[in-house]
């Protein structure tokens, strides 16, 4: 934890952009909760929640191609600020919604708001690299991805609270003003390369053309390198898992324990925890780890969290079930961690955006089809029979990921987080 502070302390570009994060993770709560509970308010159909969350997660995926070309091509700085004072703008909108019912504002406001949403997520997962050293970049990572999961755990809390306490207005209010306050402090960094002129290219400079090729050619990238393949199939893994969560949570909560609310409120907060303790796990494994350790540790992490999924699925006590859904958790957290690190160390600068945007859409593509299956199969089949196959899926990939590495089909990639630095130099 030492080494988290001292990046805070040393490095100010990294800190603007952590707290930029803090503050806007969070106020996406305040936003997520109040437009959940305003539209049950309003419509008591839980067919309108499942629109919502349908109008923020397809539009996301659309928005892939066109963010990963985008920060490939322009200043990821830049379009970083434009994505948080868009979003400010656009959360403003659902204030319209608070006095009188809307449901198709609801959705409209969600779409756009998730359109604009990975045009800064995949920003800064890809401007990591142009803002601190070689030496901080695991660092720097691991406190980034536990500081999302921290903001995960307690967001939801203080969104609930805050659009109780305070009323939906003051919410959507707050969420604005985050955006801001974001928008602020990524404006306030300086990252080492501004812009694709900067960016060294390992072929020929041609004319670029249309959003599609880049697109194309940044699939055709990761194709080519095993390890991004491997690490695409370890989040198609998480996503079955993670989809199916959305609804199995409410079910094993609810129905199969028996606790309501705060039974599905108990079951969120120990994944979350789970994830706070993977979390600096990882980073610990990770500062220490070789390439093939990370392989090695990849392949046991996803073992537990794919085991741990199927025994919480199982589970008798309610004690039982809370741990074991955690320990999953923390296995998934390790994996995520070392997972990304490895993107960051060997991710050309020019492709960059287009690998981080791909994972997301990739990500949320399979919660789309996860999230419905798990939908249509809880009308036929129990919540535990469900939960048993969406932890094997997670079983299955640690298995496949295990016998690439073991058949040499995962080799090191050549490290590419010295370009920015090299270019720097020059």
């Amino acid at each position: 934890m030492a080494t988290l502070t001292a990046l805070l302390r040393r490095n100010p570009d990294y800190r603007y952009t952590w707290m930029g994060q803090v503050v806007s993770e969070i106020g996406d709560y305040f936003n997520a909760v109040a437009v959940l509970a305003l539209i049950l308010e309003q419509t008591g159909s839980g067919m309108a929640v499942s629109l919502v969350f349908l109008s923020r997660a397809i539009p996301s995926v659309m928005a892939a191609p066109f963010a990963g070309v985008l920060l490939d091509r322009l200043s990821r700085k830049h379009i970083m600020i434009a994505s948080d004072l868009v979003r400010a703008v656009v959360v403003l909108g659902f204030i319209l919604t608070v006095h009188e019912s809307r449901p198709w504002l609801f959705y409209f406001l969600s779409a756009l708001l998730a359109f604009a949403t990975p045009f800064f997520t995949s920003g800064r997962a890809a401007i990591l690299p142009d803002i601190v050293s070689d030496d901080e970049l695991h660092t720097a990572n691991s406190l980034t991805q536990t500081t999302g999961w921290a903001t995960l755990t307690a967001g939801a809390m203080l969104g609930g609270w805050g659009a109780a306490k305070f009323g939906y207005t003051a919410a959507f209010v707050l969420n604005s003003l985050s955006f801001v306050f974001s928008a602020w402090c990524i404006w306030r960094i300086h990252p080492r390369v501004s812009g694709v002129a900067d960016r060294p290219s390992p072929r020929p400079v041609r004319k670029r053309g249309g959003g599609m090729r880049d697109y194309i050619e940044g699939l055709a990238y990761i194709r080519s390198v095993p390890l991004m393949v491997g690490i695409g199939m370890i989040s198609v893994g998480w996503a079955i898992g993670g989809g199916a969560a959305q609804i199995l949570f409410a079910l094993f909560g609810d129905q199969v324990f028996h606790r309501g609310p705060s039974g599905i409120g108990n079951i969120w907060g120990f994944a979350g925890l789970g994830l706070l303790i993977g979390g600096p796990l990882g980073h610990v494994v990770g500062r220490r780890a070789t390439f093939a350790s990370y392989k090695r540790t990849v392949g046991i992490s996803y073992l537990v969290h794919g085991a741990g999924y199927m025994l919480f699925s199982q589970a008798g006590s309610w004690s039982a079930a809370l741990l074991l859904i955690a320990l999953s958790r923390v296995g998934m957290a390790v994996s995520t961690v070392l997972n990304t690190s490895q993107l960051l160390i060997h991710t050309p600068d020019q492709f960059r955006g287009r690998v981080f945007s791909t994972m997301e859409s990739l990500r949320n593509s399979v919660m789309i089809f996860s999230v419905s299956v798990a939908g249509v199969a809880s009308q036929h089949y129990g919540p535990r029979a469900i939960g048993l196959v969406a932890g094997s899926c997670g079983l299955l990939t640690a298995i496949v990921w295990t016998w690439a590495d073991w058949t040499g089909r995962l080799p090191e990639p050549a490290r590419a987080s010295c370009d920015t630095e090299q270019k720097a130099s020059t």
